[in-house]
């Protein structure tokens, strides 16, 4: 099907991630020829199995880190790992990937004149002392933290993608994802919908860090990857960056109940303590989206929550 990419030779990083496979998967959709490029850390070859056969679709092994020399018409760049189960285990890495992935791919586009989005994250705005977040906060992040490996990183990479920007009049788009779930998702990455699903299937407790009042907002990875698209495809003045994200909130108590209907699990809630520097809050201003992509996003939590119980349930019976 012919789309907004069609006959663009496109670049993904990250391309066998969770977000990143089902980006391959919609831009081969809407007709573009796709590099996906993934070293393996935590992207998984099954999340790109069904896309091998496909002649458009081109699996390369490569870490951003080092630089990378191909021909391609744009960049979406989603290479880092993004739960801290996974972002803490190599801390460094995790900053590498960020920095040195951002300089690398930036320096890619600049040589092909041709436009770069960037997945950056709500954790740019850290344990947020304004809610919800509009994109013109500056974020309230412990730069020496458990969590900084990412929360700085993703910063880092901001700014180099803006100075690109000013100093080489480089087309750049960057997105500040907010929780994404939905199909596909790491069954071990530690983040909340996986964790509250895996535990429901099983029937075992689910855990509850803190009181379980701490609040976030979850956007099912299909709105959140239509978003990316309709940022890449906005005129070269719309730079962003620009909240991606579902602005319904959820206390995480309500998120481990609405789990434990939906499957129908006999899994009771416990209590462990909340990890350093969580965010207490969480939530996207999107009014920019809404008046500049005229993007919102129309899956709500039952319906995404269903499609990934869904995916689980079928993972864990295999």
């Amino acid at each position: 099907m012919a789309g907004r990419f069609s006959g663009r030779r496109i670049l993904v990083t990250g391309g066998a991630g969770f977000l990143g496979s089902h980006l391959c998967e919609r831009l081969l959709e809407e007709g573009a020829e796709v590099l996906c490029v993934d070293n393996y850390f935590t992207g998984r070859r099954n999340n790109i199995a069904h896309l091998l056969g496909n002649p458009l679709f081109e699996a390369m092994r490569h870490d951003v880190t080092f630089p990378l020399f191909v021909e391609v018409d744009g960049i979406f760049n989603f290479a880092c790992p993004a739960s801290p189960v996974h972002y803490q285990s190599d801390p460094v890495a995790t900053t590498k990937v960020s920095v040195h992935g951002a300089i690398n791919m930036l320096g890619l586009a600049k040589r092909l004149k041709c436009p770069i989005l960037q997945a950056s994250t709500s954790e740019v705005y850290g344990d947020p002392t304004m809610h919800p977040q509009p994109e013109h906060y500056w974020g309230h992040v412990n730069p020496i933290g458990p969590r900084a490996c990412y929360d700085e990183g993703k910063r880092c990479a901001e700014t180099l993608f803006f100075d690109y920007y000013r100093q080489h009049d480089l087309a750049i788009k960057v997105m500040r994802i907010f929780n994404t779930y939905g199909p596909r998702m790491h069954p071990n990455d530690g983040r909340v919908v996986s964790n509250f699903i895996v535990q429901a299937l099983k029937n075992e407790p689910i855990t509850i860090y803190g009181d379980g009042e701490q609040s976030r907002s979850f956007c099912y990875v299909d709105d959140l990857i239509e978003g990316a698209l309709r940022l890449m495809a906005s005129s070269a003045e719309v730079t962003g960056p620009i909240n991606i994200g579902n602005p319904n909130e959820f206390t995480i108590k309500q998120l481990a109940e609405a789990v434990i209907r939906l499957v129908g699990s006999k899994s009771e809630l416990i209590r462990m303590p909340l990890p350093q520097d969580d965010p207490k809050q969480r939530r996207p201003d999107i009014t920019q989206a809404r008046q500049v992509l005229k993007w919102e996003p129309t899956i709500q939590l039952d319906e995404g929550l269903l499609k990934t119980i869904k995916y689980f349930d079928e993972l864990l019976n295999n």
